[in-house]
């Protein structure tokens, strides 16, 4: 039975990352500041990892090579497509001038995103149990430094601490949702959980490199950029060890 497993993930990718989110923001504002950035680059790490070290290869093992590619191009496209219609993009900085201020726009943005997340970790634990552990973590590892951010655009839109913290709480809990429902779903449509696992690989992808990487592209000196380096390569490496031998 991994609906349990699954549950534990999407609870702590939503309400536990919103929770050490908050507890973060309680740091100094120079601890913020430096820390942030951190956190935003061992998740590019987990991200790439889990997509491209686990996900892709498991659904490979099922699908020959040009379905998964297709599937893999159509999720892509599709999250470009989502992040020109919707507000899918999301801020990783406790200032973020992307969003322009709006605490609306970013809880309506960030429910659909989570809900998705949820779907992600559903699909991975479908297709294998040790691919949706590193999957959740790889969700965990990325939405903490995202809340930070909307905390950041909520605060600045006039929400006191108390309503961004209960209503960034609200809006994650459609992680829940998402896996819940993925589970059941996708649960009954087995052939597809190989497809639904190059999308989410996809989702992945596309965060990491259309949202996160592009963030990093400030101009630094040869000692940061080394770290930011051995951050992504430890979130690699995280994820790689994560499992083991396990495929």
């Amino acid at each position: 039975m991994i609906l349990g497993p699954v549950l534990l993930f999407a609870l702590l990718g939503s309400a536990g990352a919103v929770s050490a989110a908050a507890c973060i923001l309680l740091l100094p504002d120079r601890w913020i500041e430096r820390l942030v950035p951190r956190l935003v680059s061992y998740a590019i790490g987990t991200l790439l990892g889990a997509s491209l070290l686990r996900m892709l290869p498991h659904a490979l093992t099922h699908l020959e090579g040009r379905k998964a590619m297709l599937a893999l191009l159509g999720g892509l496209l599709g999250f470009f497509l989502l992040e020109s219609v919707l507000l899918f993009r999301h801020c990783h900085e406790p200032h973020c001038p992307v969003h322009s201020g709006s605490g609306v726009l970013i809880l309506i943005g960030d429910a659909f995103h989570n809900f998705i997340d949820g779907l992600v970790i559903a699909g991975a634990f479908l297709a294998s149990p040790p691919v949706g552990a590193l999957t959740g973590f790889a969700v965990i590892a990325h939405e903490i430094p995202q809340e930070i951010g909307d905390f950041g655009i909520l605060l600045g839109s006039g929400f006191g601490r108390k309503k961004a913290f209960g209503l960034n709480l609200l809006s994650s809990l459609t992680t829940l949702v998402g896996a819940v429902g993925g589970y059941f779903i996708l649960g009954r449509l087995q052939p597809l959980v190989p497809y639904i696992l190059c999308v989410s690989a996809a989702s992945f992808l596309y965060v990491a490199l259309a949202d996160l990487i592009p963030g990093r592209r400030h101009k630094k000196n040869a000692g940061e950029m080394l770290l930011e380096l051995a951050l992504v390569l430890l979130g690699l490496l995280t994820i790689a060890g994560l499992t083991g031998g396990h495929r």
